[in-house]
């Protein structure tokens, strides 16, 4: 599934659809992936899973954690874990800024799609606050409300 945007070669290898519906996104970040060469070949055949992963930021750095991917079949064996943390690749005033907008209380960075641009893989990272139960029901609400609006217009 390949899309351009701002003239450039996009291609989403997964996406976390929960993350839209579970958090309230305030801000886009995207982020590189400090990765290995079998890693890279799992994600590219689409053995990834963004569910449940999380990025913390601090004084060492950015770390995607509980971030899944599948051993690489093709592979000799390093034992990697396939739920090892990984290092989001920033700039430092990035990741500064990043530090502040978390200690917020109740904000937290969840990875939204993990894509391929200019062959190098991407994460793009939202800064988010989590939703009570009643605020997605609301959300639920008025997503059918505009859905009914446009049927509507279309059929007027």
């Amino acid at each position: 599934m390949s899309q351009a945007r701002q003239g450039e070669a996009v291609k989403v290898l997964t996406a976390n659809r929960r993350a839209g519906h579970d958090y309230t996104i305030l801000e886009k970040i995207e982020a590189g992936i400090a990765l290995l060469g079998p890693e890279v070949k799992s994600i590219r055949a689409g053995e990834v899973s963004l569910n449940e992963s999380f990025a913390e930021v601090g004084a060492d750095g950015a770390w995607l954690r509980d971030f899944h991917i599948n051993p690489y079949v093709n592979a000799r064996n390093d034992a990697l874990s396939p739920v090892r943390p990984r290092q989001l690749l920033l700039h430092r005033h990035e990741i500064e800024r990043l530090v502040g907008q978390v200690t917020t209380k109740g904000r937290t960075l969840i990875p939204l799609r993990l894509y391929l641009k200019h062959g190098r893989v991407k994460v793009e990272l939202a800064l988010c606050v989590g939703r009570k139960t009643h605020d997605k029901r609301a959300e639920l609400k008025r997503r059918e409300a505009d859905k009914e609006t446009r049927r509507a217009l279309r059929g007027a």
